[in-house]
């Protein structure tokens, strides 16, 4: 059934728009005929109308990756630099946050590790339809430039945060985990919740021997809860680094891909002496950071995906960046 509601979500919008173009043209062929000019402004609106709903059917057309369809999980970790790097982590959590909630999406925080001014990392559960399509090119480094509001001599600062985006796996996607590969660790948590939280080992830490991957999740008051959002989040970073082992291996053999990792930062947001957000990979820029901040990246999602789509270069090439 939900396999059926998303097909149904991709194809009835493209007959919807079919339908209003046969409308349009019934229109203006009543005005061409009665000689009648008011219709025109009618006719440009559909017409605009029609544009913007072509433009968002033909990005939703391009997520058409195993897992695309299906929500994540955005973990985001603070890099060198003390408060100004922690604060530069939270900011970044509420442009995400702030773009989920643009789209209706559901949010959960996962684990949350606060810092003084900021945080250090944070994993944040974003379910709805076509999430992890969405925000799978926002993996890499983000970097700020700003007078610092911590800094007594108003001295500009540079700072690095990562974002990692890992697929919410469902049933269909097998993900091995055997009980020897899986160490578990069980601890008191220091965040919100009362005396329970605070009394008992409902915190939970799993390990994967084999990768080295660690998750953990102390955002429920029950430890049976947390062990699931565990394991959930543990399938989906597992997922992720087979599919990068198996991108490897296979760029041995065909095009080259450029791998996302820390010190290939992928966007500039800059705050002084001018204000401008620059994507490095597909050269796209704005100069409206406020907004940026706010949630509204559509612009750097959806040129990412074109570029990936027509097969353009994506690589982090920072030669200018002189200029930020």
């Amino acid at each position: 059934m939900n396999d059926l509601k998303l097909l149904k979500g991709r194809v009835e919008p493209w007959r919807e728009l079919m339908q209003q173009i046969d409308d349009i043209k019934t229109l203006y062929e009543l005005g061409s005929e009665g000689g009648d000019d008011s219709v025109e402004e009618e006719i440009r609106a559909e017409l605009s109308s029609c544009q913007k709903k072509f433009e968002e059917q033909s990005i939703l057309n391009l997520l058409s990756g195993e897992v695309d369809k299906n929500g994540c999980f955005l973990t985001i970790h603070a890099g060198a630099g003390g408060t100004e790097a922690c604060d530069w982590a939270y900011m970044l959590s509420r442009m995400y946050i702030r773009w989920a909630e643009r789209h209706g999406y559901k949010l959960e925080t996962v684990d949350l590790q606060e810092d003084e001014g900021g945080i250090k990392s944070t994993t944040i559960q974003i379910t709805g339809d076509y999430v992890y399509g969405h925000l799978k090119g926002e993996a890499g480094v983000h970097r700020l430039v700003r007078i610092s509001p911590f800094d007594a001599n108003a001295r500009r600062h540079t700072s690095f945060s990562s974002v990692f985006i890992f697929p919410i796996l469902d049933d269909t996607i097998k993900v091995d985990i055997r009980p020897e590969d899986l160490r578990v660790d069980t601890y008191r948590s220091g965040g919100k919740g009362g005396q329970h939280v605070n009394k008992t080992d409902s915190a939970v830490r799993f390990t994967h021997i084999p990768t080295g991957i660690v998750v953990q999740c102390d955002s429920e008051r029950s430890q049976i809860m947390n062990r699931q959002t565990c394991m959930n989040l543990l399938r989906a970073k597992l997922y992720a680094h087979y599919e990068e082992e198996r991108a490897k291996e296979t760029a041995k053999f065909g095009a080259e891909k450029k791998d996302i990792s820390w010190g290939n930062q992928i966007r500039s947001y800059v705050f002084q002496p001018y204000t401008m957000v620059k994507d490095h990979r597909t050269k796209f820029s704005v100069g409206d950071i406020q907004a940026v901040m706010d949630g509204d990246i559509d612009q750097f999602i959806d040129s990412f995906l074109q570029a990936q789509w027509k097969g353009l270069p994506v690589g982090g090439d920072d030669s200018d960046d002189d200029d930020l």
